[in-house]
């Protein structure tokens, strides 16, 4: 375990990058630079983009809207939030978000301890020299990412049938 005792410096458009299904993750900070304390990335939510139900039992998860317009829910709460926003999920919680506009939407998340970062990096599409657009999910991608989360204390929560 490295901590950076120099502290960390990333300039804009840089960090390590990853599509994860149609957003576009970019890490800013991972757990080997924090001592595990944490990680920060970026995200990119394309429109119609997000995440679906899940819970940590491992990480809490902050998020703060830079752009945008996102829904989120936490339980059983639909919040709609906008550029300025801050939410806050506790591990356990289950919680999700959603880009429900016609254009992209950037937001920062926090995860606290680190290690979410690792997942990502295990299922999503890295990122290696220009940012295009996100490559289509197939259903090997969707298998992956759901027989790979419960190594990482993810549980995702499949839509109901007929969804």
């Amino acid at each position: 375990m490295t901590i950076h005792q120099n502290g960390l410096f990333v300039q804009p458009n840089q960090g390590r990058s990853y599509y994860f299904g149609q957003d576009l993750y970019t890490f800013k900070a991972i757990g080997e630079e924090t001592g595990e304390a944490y990680a920060l990335c970026e995200v990119i939510v394309a429109p119609g983009g997000g995440t679906p139900p899940h819970r940590h039992s491992r990480e809490n998860e902050s998020f703060y809207v830079q752009d945008g317009e996102i829904e989120f829910q936490l339980d059983d709460r639909i919040l709609v939030a906008t550029a300025g926003t801050f939410l806050h999920s506790p591990k356990g919680q289950l919680h999700r978000f959603t880009n429900t506009t016609s254009v992209p939407a950037k937001l920062l998340v926090w995860v606290t301890p680190a290690g979410f970062e690792k997942f990502i990096a295990e299922v999503g599409k890295a990122v290696n020299g220009q940012i295009t657009s996100a490559p289509p999910l197939s259903p090997e991608d969707l298998d992956k990412i759901l027989t790979t989360s419960p190594k990482y204390g993810i549980e995702i929560i499949p839509p109901p049938p007929g969804q």
